[in-house]
């Protein structure tokens, strides 16, 4: 997955792209509004980071342009402008999804993999995966187990979908919040319990989801 930074803050630009380097996208980045644009139109980029005080041409304007020449490239702002008329918007030109600065890394990787997953499963029409009796069909969004066929809500699907990702891993309640919810929720809240019991439910006891005490949960591999 490839990321384009727009930040003509050398020091924030330079932390940013640590940070998802670290988490292994490939990163580029653009330090005023002219390049940006022609960089975000002409590249092959699935997202882009969007300050909106920049030289050259402000964000909102190369918002505006890039929504008309590349309308399914996601764009998530980062802006020290945080007040609501502003983030509205962005919004309204089609902005994905806003963090105003001052702000967490862990939250912004947390964001750009909730729009990357957005973008990656329109590609995967088609595929389907597997952990043991379980197969998870992404084009019809409906799992099975053993041939016995459950419809899910988006929820449920990403749910598992990121489980299944990650079959014999534990995963923990506050990454799955993160990356199916996008932090919309408390981290204290109980959205994720509700989601998994409701997919056991679905699924029967056959699809091993196993709760892994003070970790997380775990779909079993086998």
């Amino acid at each position: 997955m490839q990321i384009l930074i727009i930040e003509d803050e050398p020091r924030i630009c330079a932390f940013v792209t640590r940070g998802l380097t670290a988490e292994g996208f490939g990163v580029e980045s653009s330090h005023d509004g002219v390049d940006g644009l022609r960089r975000a139109v002409d590249g092959p980029f699935d997202l882009v980071i969007l300050d909106l005080l920049l030289p050259g041409i402000d964000g909102l304007t190369l918002l505006g342009e890039l929504q008309q020449r590349r309308p399914r490239l996601p764009v998530l702002i980062l802006s020290a402008r945080g007040d609501l008329p502003t983030k509205l918007r962005g919004f309204e030109l089609g902005a994905r999804d806003y963090l105003a600065k001052p702000f967490s890394l862990d939250e912004l990787i947390a964001r750009v993999r909730v729009q990357l997953r957005r973008q990656d499963s329109k590609r995967e029409v088609g595929k389907v995966l597997q952990a043991g009796g379980l197969t998870l069909d992404l084009a019809r969004r409906q799992a099975s187990v053993e041939g016995n066929i459950a419809a899910l809500s988006d929820r449920e699907f990403h749910l598992l979908h990121h489980l299944l990702e990650h079959s014999g891993e534990v995963v923990s309640r506050q990454r799955l919040l993160a990356e199916v919810w996008g932090y919309h929720f408390e981290p204290g809240s109980n959205v994720v319990d509700v989601c998994v019991r409701r997919l056991r439910k679905k699924l029967g006891p056959n699809a091993s989801i196993e709760t892994v005490r003070h970790a997380g949960y775990r779909l079993s591999a086998a």
